[in-house]
């Protein structure tokens, strides 16, 4: 499942654990910062039609929030994704540096002020969204088959209509083994412990694959597609 593959080199690996942080940060956002997702956006579409018609416990604006803010950031990273040279590790390299940053900034945010007033709590938002959006934007650039990070519904379904795919299994485990873990260091610790797996897998990331990419001439998985 995470052998040598010629085409996509470690791209394969890193976006699985992407996949990880997609759980944690969902798990913390859905549990901790009111019923909302900061990645996946299917939820919050159907949440705010929930809300609208007087669901409980749903907020409209939270679920906008998260939407707008998470379409700048697939914005950024449609950007970064354009102008960024044809080198698909230092692609992945910049934007996960980048989504380091807005992750780092909330583990701070929650472990100094928490996240139980309602500006921290959407500042929250906000910077996941942002973050989760940018990932997005720039694994959809990168090219690789069944390998969204985010979205399973699609992944799942062609697993049982096709009857084959190793990779669409791994983003089913790797999403379900990011949701339980931020679970429990939600139940168990605290949201700042919780962000702060995301923040660490998010830098293995990024020092990887820029150690990968990193020779002359540039491997031929470094290519875009």
């Amino acid at each position: 499942m995470l052998k040598h593959d010629p085409e996509h080199g470690p791209l394969v690996p890193m976006l699985l654990v992407l996949t990880v942080v997609t759980g944690v940060v969902d798990a913390i956002s859905y549990l901790e910062l009111g019923h909302v997702f900061v990645a996946n956006m299917t939820g919050n579409v159907v949440f705010l039609g929930f809300a609208l018609a007087g669901a409980a416990n749903l907020s409209a604006p939270a679920s906008l929030a998260a939407l707008a803010v998470f379409l700048l950031g697939a914005l950024a990273g449609g950007h970064l994704s354009r102008h960024l040279p044809g080198h698909r590790g230092r692609l992945l390299t910049a934007a996960v540096a980048a989504q380091a940053v807005l992750v780092a900034a909330s583990t701070v945010l929650a472990a100094v002020i928490g996240h139980g007033s309602e500006p921290a709590r959407y500042t929250l938002i906000g910077l996941l969204a942002l973050a989760m959006g940018g990932q997005n934007a720039v694994v959809r650039s990168l090219k690789i088959p069944d390998l969204t990070t985010t979205v399973l519904t699609m992944t799942i379904t062609a697993l049982a209509a096709d009857l084959t795919g190793l990779r669409r299994i791994a983003s089913v485990v790797w999403m379900f083994a990011g949701a339980l873990l931020g679970t429990l260091l939600v139940l168990h610790a605290n949201v700042p412990t919780a962000l702060a797996l995301a923040l660490a897998l998010l830098v293995a990331v990024a020092v990887l694959t820029h150690h990968a990419g990193k020779p002359t001439p540039a491997p031929a998985w470094t290519e875009r597609r």
